[in-house]
C-alpha cells in the first residue's frame, strides 16, 4: 500500500512538469519522431518523454454520441531519473476527470486500471507502469475509456506504431 501511495505522490509531483510537457508538443525540444511517437528531452530537470495523441476519439452521454470540447490528449510515458521516475505511464484526457473516477486502459484486450486526479491520469504502481509498457510494445492499439466530471464517457485510441522506437529513444537519453 505504501509503495502505491508514494507512487501516487510521485505521479502528483511529476504532473507539475506534465503539464509544461504537454504544451510543448511542438517545441524545439522533440528529438526524435517514431511514426506515431514523437519523443522530448528537457534538461533542468532532466527529464524525457515519448508522446502521442490519438488516432480516433469517440465522446458519448447516455449512450448518445456527442460533440464536446476538450484540451489536448496525449498519452505519455516519462523518465526523470532525478525523481527516480523510469517509465511512468500518464494519460491527460484534456478534461477533469469525474472525482473520485478511474480511467480504463485497454491494450490488445488487457485492461488496465488508471487513478484519475484533475485532467490527468496515471497507474497505481512502477510495477503497473512497467506491465503497461511491456504490453504496448506488443500491441497495436491502446484505447482509455474515462468518465468526464460531466458525464461525458471518452474513449480514445492511439496508435503504437513506433511506440518501442519512441520509450527506448525517452529511455536511453535519461540513463
Amino acid at each position: 500500500m505504501i509503495s502505491k501511495i508514494s507512487h501516487a505522490l510521485g505521479a502528483v509531483a511529476l504532473l507539475a512538469f506534465a503539464a509544461p510537457a504537454a504544451a510543448q508538443e511542438t517545441s524545439s525540444n522533440r528529438v526524435a519522431a517514431n511514426t506515431d511517437w514523437s519523443v522530448f528531452v528537457e534538461d533542468n530537470p532532466t527529464e524525457c518523454w515519448a508522446v502521442s495523441a490519438p488516432k480516433e476519439t469517440v465522446n458519448s452521454r447516455d449512450g448518445q454520441v456527442v460533440s464536446v470540447r476538450r484540451g489536448e490528449i496525449l498519452l505519455f510515458v516519462f523518465y526523470r531519473p532525478n525523481a527516480g521516475v523510469n517509465g511512468q505511464v500518464t494519460f491527460t484526457g484534456g478534461y477533469p476527470f469525474a472525482s473520485g473516477s478511474t480511467a480504463e486502459l485497454d491494450i490488445g484486450g488487457t485492461t488496465f486500471e488508471l487513478f484519475t486526479e484533475g485532467e490527468w491520469a496515471w497507474p497505481a504502481t512502477p510495477e503497473d507502469d512497467a506491465r503497461i509498457v511491456a504490453a504496448m510494445k506488443r500491441g497495436a492499439q491502446a484505447q482509455i475509456t474515462a468518465r468526464s466530471g460531466r458525464g461525458t464517457v471518452t474513449r480514445d485510441t492511439f496508435s503504437l506504431l513506433g511506440f518501442t522506437a519512441g520509450v527506448e529513444e525517452a529511455a536511453n537519453r535519461c540513463s
